[in-house]
């Protein structure tokens, strides 16, 4: 049954895929118009995942959310938290390597709602993307959503904070919410299978972007995201083993 359901949300997310995409095209010329097409479709898929799957969450934090433009540094475990947060936060752009944009559809969608693509086999020109486009996102009243560890990781893993997210920071003078979540607990990293229960998403108070360096701010992101991490592991069937 879990399997036929699984069938059911991708034959949803194809199929509602190429049904928008012309109407995404149609919205580009109107500011926000292709962002709010896209916002139909994240909500088709959001409503399947807990209608169809049974994969709901759960928000704690939610009064941490400031009422003007802020750069959201997450946690990144599954493909769920690109649409989740996109439920949970205002209008907001992504960082993402610059080779989804040569997905028939899916990329070409992410061009036209803006996502800041980055070339990540050069770290320069990445940082001088990051920059330029970042601005000119920010300028146009969007949030900026990051994944500071810069991939996907197994629940109970930690990877390396890079300073992408605190430069921004300071550079557009937008404050840092931290993000911790177990998405990957219940949607592990490319897998086709999805599985039903509960996700945990804890929303941090934001971090002031003039409060410290750049090493600063991501040390303390990372270590508010770490120590969330730490009380939500363990809940979902693809938690990682405790050592006995």
């Amino acid at each position: 049954m879990l399997l036929i359901k699984n069938l059911i949300y991708w034959l949803i997310l194809s199929v509602s895929l190429i049904v928008l995409f012309p109407f995404m095209l149609l919205a580009a010329p109107i500011p926000g118009g292709a962002h709010k097409m896209a916002q139909v479709w994240v909500s088709i898929l959001n409503w399947s995942l807990k209608n169809i799957i049974g994969l709901k969450y759960r928000l704690i934090g939610a009064e941490n959310i400031p009422s003007k433009p802020s750069i959201i540094c997450s946690k990144h475990q599954s493909g769920w938290e690109t649409l989740a947060l996109q439920e949970i936060f205002p209008p907001q752009v992504y960082v993402a390597k610059r080779e989804l944009f040569k997905i028939p559809f899916f990329g070409w969608g992410l061009k036209l709602v803006k996502t800041i693509g980055i070339d990540r086999s050069n770290r320069r020109e990445a940082n001088d993307q990051l920059m330029k486009q970042g601005l000119a996102r920010k300028n146009e009243g969007y949030w900026i959503s990051i994944f500071p560890e810069g991939t996907r990781l197994p629940p109970g893993t930690h990877g390396k904070y890079k300073l992408g997210g605190a430069r921004m920071a300071k550079m557009f003078e937008m404050d840092i919410v931290p993000v911790a979540l177990n998405s990957g607990e219940f949607w592990p990293k490319d897998s086709f299978m999805k599985y039903p229960g509960e996700i945990t998403v804890v929303i941090g108070k934001p971090i002031a972007h003039d409060s410290g360096s750049d090493a600063e701010l991501m040390a303390e992101c990372e270590n508010w995201i770490e120590a969330r991490q730490a009380e939500i592991t363990g809940q979902g069937p693809f938690a990682p083993q405790k050592a006995v």
